[in-house]
């Protein structure tokens, strides 16, 4: 198994896994290797360092970083989209709604303008902001 670090034309990194470079190579050809955040099939390898045990020191695992695995955060956005219902384009009518308890508050997502998420920020409506990869949609493999 070859273990890739890869890149799309949008600059995400990411890490791909194939039976070999002949694979990789056929399977990107094929437009079959695409980027999990943006779907993009422009991708290409990028250089990467193999982790090389050079002081025998078996209790360290690997490289630390404080940045979560892409699969991690796909889970958890996977658990936002889940908990959430999706208003779409209504989304600052409903949140206006909500914060003026004109209905039952409940957790949603949807999409907003950047002028309806600075009138909703004027009027002390809290949102996040965050795009959402659409092989989110998808099984992750």
């Amino acid at each position: 198994m070859k273990v890739f670090d890869l890149t799309c034309d949008s600059g995400h990194r990411f890490e791909g896994w194939f039976a070999s470079a002949e694979r990789f190579a056929e399977q990107s050809a094929a437009s079959a290797v695409r980027c999990p955040l943006c779907d993009s099939s422009a991708v290409q390898r990028a250089p990467s360092a193999p982790r090389l045990n050079l002081h025998g020191d078996a209790t360290h695992d690997g490289p630390t970083t404080t940045e979560p695995p892409v699969a991690t955060v796909f889970e958890r956005l996977r658990r936002v989209i889940a908990s959430t219902e999706n208003v779409g384009p209504r989304f600052a009518e409903e949140a206006r709604r909500i914060h003026y308890q004109e209905t039952p508050a409940r957790p949603i997502r949807g999409t907003a303008t950047d002028r309806e998420r600075r009138e909703l920020d004027e009027e002390g409506i809290e949102t996040l902001s965050f795009p959402l990869p659409s092989a989110l949609a998808e099984t992750l493999q």
